[in-house]
């Protein structure tokens, strides 16, 4: 992997835990140069510094809330300083909270949405050009948006989150129509039962209670597992897309 990643420039966001942590990793074993994007300051600097002494690589901190779309834009500004124009988006960062329809908290919708599907389209927005700039040099270019199978699965008590996720599915279905033949590579990734921070500041106890029993139930996937194949999903030649991928437990049938 790590030839077919040498030289390419990565941004992530939701990178201070989780899958987009252990993406960051990923890439950067791989030779990749990193943009760390999340709101934990210090967890970013932190991984950012980890990073460079271990793979040698560049790696930028660059805490901001991806729903904030002016701040998105100066952050797309420093990382182009700091490191160059990416070719390689992965929009990870996302919320998940639940409760029965009637119980829940709107605020928690507004959450939701805000991170899930707007800081999403703003994140694939304020690097646009640059994975067009990259694929119009002949280069592989990657749009990832991590989504996951509440898009297609009913969870009762998730349907908001739900919703977040069935829009990023069919807006990335539209991106690839749009970006695709001018060579950027557009894909949806969706984890199911992955063992993340995700969901664990839910309001709602008995919801909480009910993910973690659900996650007990099963022999659950980790965010490398999720990361591994997000990875190889980007170091495929240009001419191939990963158009969708479906990252589940095996047991979970």
């Amino acid at each position: 992997m790590s030839e077919m990643l040498t030289g390419r420039i990565a941004v992530i966001t939701g990178a201070s835990a989780g899958i987009g942590a252990a993406l960051a990793q990923r890439l950067a074993e791989g030779g990749a140069d990193v943009a760390l994007i999340g709101r934990r300051a210090e967890r970013l600097e932190k991984l950012a510094g980890e990073l460079g002494e271990t793979s040698g690589v560049r790696a930028l901190a660059v805490p901001v809330d991806v729903s904030d779309r002016d701040a998105m834009a100066a952050a797309a500004d420093t990382i182009r300083a700091g490191l160059g124009r990416p070719d390689l988006v992965v929009a990870n960062a996302g919320i998940m909270l639940g409760a029965p329809f009637e119980e829940a908290d709107s605020t928690e919708w507004d959450r939701m949405i805000d991170v899930n599907l707007r800081g999403l389209i703003t994140t694939g927005r304020v690097f646009a050009d640059d994975l067009l700039a990259a694929a119009g040099d002949g280069r592989r270019a990657d749009l990832v948006n991590v989504g996951s199978i509440a898009a297609d699965v009913i969870f009762a008590d998730y349907p908001v989150y739900g919703a977040t996720k069935a829009a990023v599915a069919q807006l990335t279905r539209n991106l690839r129509a749009a970006l695709g033949p001018r060579g950027v590579r557009v894909r949806n990734v969706a984890p199911a039962f992955a063992v993340t921070e995700l969901g664990a500041d839910m309001a709602h106890e008995a919801t909480r209670t009910g993910l973690d029993d659900m996650r007990a139930a099963l022999e659950t996937i980790t965010a490398e597992d999720v990361a591994d194949a997000i990875a190889y999903s980007v170091a495929v030649p240009a001419r191939v897309n990963l158009a969708d991928i479906t990252v589940v437990p095996t047991r979970l049938g």
